[in-house]
């Protein structure tokens, strides 16, 4: 059964404790810049294993030192609370890089 999808209110609320990210063509969405190529990849490693765990992957590229995130529930058609929990993950990994 698909994650019930959030309310506008319940995005922005959510939006307010994850600084950085914002809501773009109806997705969370966040652009990370590391030092270098090396940590781009590397938080992408590190966070592979727990959005694997997770059973929830994010639309995300990677250009030299950036890495561009967009978070949905494709099954729900929106934003959901996985996607809040997924961009939280993020956030702790990339702390340990930037």
């Amino acid at each position: 059964m698909p994650s019930p999808k959030l309310t506008p209110q319940e995005i922005q609320a959510a939006l307010g404790k994850l600084p950085g990210w914002t809501l773009k063509n109806d997705k969370l969405h966040r652009e990370y810049q590391f030092a270098d190529f090396a940590r781009a990849i590397g938080f992408m490693t590190m966070s592979a294993l727990k959005i694997e765990a997770m059973d929830h992957h994010p639309e995300w590229s990677n250009v030299y030192n950036r890495v561009t995130v967009d978070l949905t529930t494709h099954d729900s058609g929106g934003v959901t609370a996985r996607d809040v929990r997924l961009a939280e993950v993020l956030e702790e990994a990339a702390r340990a890089l930037l």
